[in-house]
Formats: structure tokens, C-alpha cells, sequence
């Protein structure tokens, strides 16, 4: 008799494909703020932008509901203190998607449940251990569901599985995290699933001035780096960061898995000891990341992998603990105005605030390249 769950992750991992991720740029929906606007409003703007990729960190119905016939797609997040749960059982990730996903489908364009975020490399260890029953369970509840071709199960790393990424042949997971990074990835690619990573420059940067070249890190005229394993050239640190993933994974026997990125962006202010956290430099790393993504090309190391990543964040969030920087990742200010121009115009200082679930928001296109928002209540 053939094994139940194998036959279904047979059935899915050829399926999905490109469903979950439309063209190559995406936007996190970040919401730790008590000043952003509707989700219903949130949508007008996406749509006005062409931005047809989200990614939220929780399942919020009022979320969900306001993206109903939006055809945005949007992978969920199930939080990391529900994983400890989540793993006891099949039965409570059945719970959790008969109530935060099911009742959104078909109107609600739910493309992938992120399990957990940052755990592997994090500091706490049992969230290493549970981190792969919870995944497996919440893609054996789908399947059950018959979901699990619309439905991608994934989990988003950040840098801290690395134990060095330069030059980026020479990337290779850390000793602690092998044993739980392997099986995981074993997992994920029987199911389909790329390689989700936050790569941030900017934190680089930030944490190494003296050695890193800020030209390096916003996508401008610098000499870049050489790679002399293969022979390959990066002018830019964004680049080098995925291939560093690709490097990883091929160490471990995963060359085939695609690498998306879940999460990368530039501060736009900070406190005194966050070097380049500044308006300029957020506006040129998300102009020219916006540019080098539309291009829909792929890597040095991997030219026919299209690269494709989710831009962090969509607004300032104002409850965002930790220093300066973290309260200033959005594109977007609360009010709705642009943070720094890189292509799209919000309201203007003259406009009536953004805020207010009964407003009715118009977005003409200026331009391909710009939008002008306009508002009426």
C-alpha cells in the first residue's frame, strides 16, 4: 500500500510552479503600528501600484476579507508561538486552516502559509525541533483539504543559518543548524518549495561600514567583488547574498531548489550607531532593487532562476520594538504619502487623510513608471 503522505507530496511539488509568486516583486504587509490605514484602502493602493505579491505576518480576517476579489496574492504567516501547538498534531493545524483559511477561498488569493519566521539560527531552540512537524502537519492538513496545489508551505530564514556567505561559493549552513536545516529542506523540496531568505544589505552594512562599500550595498558604480571558485564578478550585495543561499544549498544536495527572497529593504532613518540609515540611501536601494528585479533576470550564479523577492515593508510601523530602524523599513508613511519617491506618488500633504474605512481612494496611472493617488470621501 502506498504511503498516504508520500503520494501526496508527489502530487504537489510538480503543481505550484509559478502560482504563488506572479512576476518577480512583492511587498510585506507589516502591521505593528496603530496608525496604518484600512486593509480595505491598503488594497486600493496595491492595486494602483501593480504590486500582485504580499506577504503578512499572522492570518487577520479583516486582512483577508478586504483582499477578497483583489486577485493580490498573499501568503499568511502562522506566527512562531503557535508552531509549539501546531506540531502535537495534525488535527490542530486542521483547526487553524478550517478557521484562518479555508472560509477566505476561493475570493481571497491565498498562495502560501509561512510557518514560522526566522526560527532555524534563532535563539530559541525548541522552535528548532518543532519547526518541521509543524510544517508537515500543516501541508498534510492541506492536502486533506485538497488545497495543497493553491497552497505552498514554507518557512522563511533569515542570514543567521550561514556560517559565512564571502565570497558566496564558499557559503555553508552553520554546524547547529545542519541537522535541522537538512531535513527540512529533504521536506521542502519533495513538496515544491523554494528556499525563502531575509537578505538585507543594508544589515550588513550597517553592522561593518569600515569594510563594506555603501556603493556595493545600494546597487551603485562600485568595483564589486570577485569570486575566484567560479570565476564570477558581483557588483552588488544582493546578488551575492542569493548565490550565497544557492552555494549553501548545493553544498547539501539541494542544487535544483529555487531561492526567493522573503524579506529585503533599507531603513529610511535610524539612531545615531545605524550607519546609512537614511532617506537617500532607502530611496536608491529600493529604486534600483526595483529595477534589477523588473529586469526578470536571474543570478550570476544561477542566469536561468529568475529572481524574485518581497520588498520589506510596505508602511512605517510605528510599534515595532528594537532601535530606530525598525520603525522605518515602510515605502509608504501611515498617512499614505510616499516615505521617498522610487515610482509611485501618494497623497499629498493638501489631502485628507489616508485613514478611515468608509473613504473611497482613486488611483490614476501618471505614467508606467509613476501613479498619482487622489482621494474623495
Amino acid at each position: 500500500m502506498l504511503n498516504f503522505n508520500h503520494v501526496l507530496i508527489c502530487l504537489c511539488g510538480a503543481v505550484l510552479g509559478d502560482k504563488v509568486f506572479t512576476g518577480t516583486y512583492g511587498v510585506n504587509y507589516g502591521r505593528i503600528a496603530d496608525n496604518l490605514p484600512s486593509p480595505q484602502s491598503v488594497v486600493t493602493l496595491l492595486k494602483a501600484a501593480k504590486i500582485r505579491n504580499i506577504r503578512i505576518y499572522d492570518a487577520d480576517h479583516q486582512v483577508l476579507s478586504a483582499f477578497k476579489g483583489s486577485g493580490i496574492g498573499i501568503i499568511i504567516g502562522l506566527p512562531n508561538e503557535f508552531l509549539r501547538d501546531i506540531s502535537q498534531g495534525e488535527d490542530r493545524a486542521m483547526n487553524w486552516i478550517k478557521e484562518n483559511v479555508q472560509p477566505f477561498l476561493p475570493g481571497t488569493r491565498i498562495r502560501g502559509i509561512a510557518v514560522g519566521n526566522e526560527i532555524l539560527g534563532g535563539g530559541d531552540m525548541e522552535l528548532w525541533e518543532v519547526l518541521l512537524p509543524a510544517a508537515k502537519n500543516v501541508y498534510t492538513a492541506l492536502a486533506r483539504l485538497n488545497l495543497q496545489h493553491q497552497i505552498q508551505v514554507s518557512s522563511p530564514h533569515s542570514e543567521a543559518v550561514f556560517a559565512n556567505s564571502y565570497p558566496p561559493s564558499a557559503c555553508t549552513f552553520r554546524d547547529d543548524v545542519l541537522p535541522f536545516m537538512k531535513p527540512l529542506l529533504q521536506f521542502f523540496s519533495q513538496i515544491g518549495t523554494p528556499f525563502y531568505i531575509n537578505a538585507y544589505p543594508f544589515l550588513a552594512y550597517k553592522n561593518d561600514p569600515q569594510h563594506i562599500d555603501i556603493n556595493y550595498a545600494l546597487f551603485k558604480k562600485n568595483p564589486g567583488i570577485y569570486d575566484a571558485k567560479t570565476k564570477l564578478h558581483y557588483d552588488n550585495m544582493f546578488m551575492a547574498q542569493i548565490d550565497a543561499a544557492y552555494a549553501a544549498l548545493e553544498k547539501v544536495g539541494f542544487d535544483k531548489m529555487e531561492v526567493i527572497v522573503s524579506e529585503t529593504g533599507w531603513a529610511s532613518r535610524g539612531d545615531d550607531n545605524e550607519a546609512g540609515a537614511t532617506v537617500k540611501n532607502a530611496k536608491t536601494y529600493n529604486k534600483n532593487l526595483k529595477k534589477l528585479l523588473m529586469k526578470k533576470k536571474g543570478t550570476p550564479y544561477r542566469p536561468k532562476m529568475v529572481v524574485r523577492a518581497y520588498i520589506f515593508a510596505l508602511f512605517n510601523e510605528n510599534l515595532k520594538p528594537g532601535p530606530t530602524s525598525e520603525r522605518n523599513f515602510g515605502l509608504f508613511k501611515p498617512d499614505g504619502s510616499i516615505a521617498y519617491d522610487i515610482g509611485f506618488t501618494g497623497l499629498t500633504s493638501s489631502a485628507i487623510s489616508f485613514k478611515g474605512v468608509g473613504s473611497l481612494y482613486v488611483m490614476v496611472s501618471a505614467s508606467c513608471a509613476a501613479f498619482l493617488l487622489l482621494v474623495a470621501l
